[in-house]
């Protein structure tokens, strides 16, 4: 019989698969009812991750990275995803929204310094840049920076951030000029700083991701920390916004799949009116539901890929292929939660935990109902 070849993945790809399974199986999944429990998992997390080649992927070699392709980062996604822990996942990989603006655009002495000891593991990067007055609208953000000398002055609050208490590097959006879009800049404020303190949060879900809210009383950043131009921000923010909806849509397709195979699984072992729960029609119904929609949306995922790799930067798709991946998500967890009946409502299933997790998914990276807006505008209508 002769074998296709894919037409996006390659040995390379599966050569990573083989490496981001094994790690997961060995560090990740024998603890993660642990770690949610927990609220958090060990810090020493980071560097294993990092030997395992997990937290460089897609950066520059000269930083300690591994230059990949979107579907080495769709590998990665899928692979993560087989825990049912996207807590952690969050957690572990929040250096890959916090640290792209800084590899793009800040100074070379910024990169020379954070880059690497993020990707060694050894320090934690995080993006801040939703407010408590507002998510979603990034041009109306209210922390100022206030430059005096060789210092910003900043003041402010941000909210929902993920690796928000023990980051050690924060990517922060902060008001350098007037109001809108145009006053925008990007900072670098590290843990430790004189006025700089977080409060965690408890959350629906994610209860393994290290979430806060980030509170700013007269902290004085040296001007070198400036990420970029000042007042360009918003550019960079919308270009790391279009990377973090691929990735997360990624993300939420693969939770899907976990939550089908959990389904089939279960569907297949529980013995119900003499006979498997799969013998039902309506169950075998669901779980062909199920499938058409996950197998729908990994082809829509890597089309988009596949054009993005290619110098494409289809903001309306990315959108609209965020909101239906989540859109997948919510309804696998579901109608896995259903096949599974009480046990789907215990904690210590992965559908349990996965459809905990959906909303955040609906709302992060831009909420639904901006995404559906802004594919409109991007179409025209």
């Amino acid at each position: 019989m002769t074998t296709v070849k894919s037409l996006y993945y390659d040995e390379s790809h599966e050569a990573f698969r083989a490496t981001v399974r094994k790690f997961v199986e060995k560090e990740i999944s024998p603890h993660v009812d642990e770690w949610d429990e927990a609220g958090g998992f060990p810090r020493e997390l980071y560097k294993k991750a990092a030997e395992a080649g997990i937290l460089g992927l897609g950066y520059p070699e000269e930083f300690g990275g591994t230059p990949c392709d979107q579907f080495h980062r769709i590998v990665m996604s899928q692979e993560l995803a087989r825990s049912g822990a996207g807590g952690v996942s969050a957690s572990l990989m929040s250096h890959t929204i916090g640290t792209p603006p800084i590899v793009a655009v800040g100074p070379d002495a910024m990169k020379k310094r954070v880059v690497p000891q993020v990707l060694a593991g050894e320090k934690i990067s995080a993006l801040a840049i939703t407010e408590p007055s507002g998510g979603s609208d990034v041009a109306q953000l209210k922390t100022n920076a206030r430059r005096e000398g060789g210092h910003y002055i900043v003041n402010g609050s941000k909210m929902f951030i993920t690796s928000g208490v023990r980051a050690d590097f924060y990517t922060v959006a902060v008001r350098t000029g007037g109001p809108g879009a145009s006053g925008v800049s990007l900072l670098l404020i590290e843990r430790g700083i004189p006025g700089f303190t977080q409060q965690p949060l408890k959350k629906m879900g994610w209860w393994a991701s290290d979430t806060a809210q980030l509170f700013f009383d007269d902290v004085k950043v040296p001007v070198e920390n400036l990420i970029g131009e000042e007042n360009k921000g918003f550019r960079y923010v919308m270009l790391n916004f279009n990377s973090e909806r691929l990735g997360m849509a990624a993300s939420c397709t693969a939770y899907s799949r976990v939550c089908l195979e959990e389904a089939i699984a279960w569907a297949r072992e529980r013995k119900v009116f003499g006979g498997r729960l799969a013998d039902q029609q309506v169950v075998r119904h669901k779980i062909v539901d199920m499938a058409m929609r996950v197998n729908a949306t990994q082809a829509y995922l890597e089309s988009l890929a596949w054009r993005v790799q290619n110098g494409e930067s289809p903001a309306a798709e990315i959108a609209m292929l965020k909101n239906q991946a989540t859109q997948t998500m919510a309804f696998c967890a579901s109608e896995a939660v259903q096949i599974h009946g009480g046990m789907g409502f215990m904690r210590g299933t992965k559908v349990e935990r996965i459809y905990r997790e959906v909303k955040v998914n609906a709302i992060g990276g831009g909420a639904e109902e901006i995404m559906k807006d802004l594919a409109a505008r991007q179409m025209g209508i």
